[in-house]
């Protein structure tokens, strides 16, 4: 059996303790910011080996210095507690921005 997806307010709850990201459609995604390059890739990377644990991998988009992250559970239809977990990991693998 697969994963539920949140509900609008489950989200809205989740969210409010995510700094920085925000709900589209039936993802969340956050946009961090970097020194340079090396430190963009130096984060995707940490992010990985978190993501990999999770068996949950997010959609990333590298430019220079900025990394878009953007989670849902493609399987649940929409954001899961999968995704909530995940968003917390990449934050502390951002560091402080």
């Amino acid at each position: 059996m697969g994963m539920a997806p949140l509900s609008d307010f489950e989200i809205s709850e989740a969210l409010a303790g995510l700094p920085g990201w925000e709900r589209r459609d039936a993802a969340i995604t956050k946009e961090y910011r970097f020194a340079g390059f090396p430190d963009a890739i130096a984060f995707v990377v940490r992010l990985s080996y978190d993501a990999e644990a999770a068996d949950h991998h997010p959609d990333i988009d590298v430019r220079y210095n900025r990394v878009r992250v953007t989670l849902s559970t493609h399987s649940a239809g929409g954001v899961t507690t999968k995704d909530v977990d995940l968003a917390g990991a990449a934050d502390r693998a951002a560091g402080p921005q």
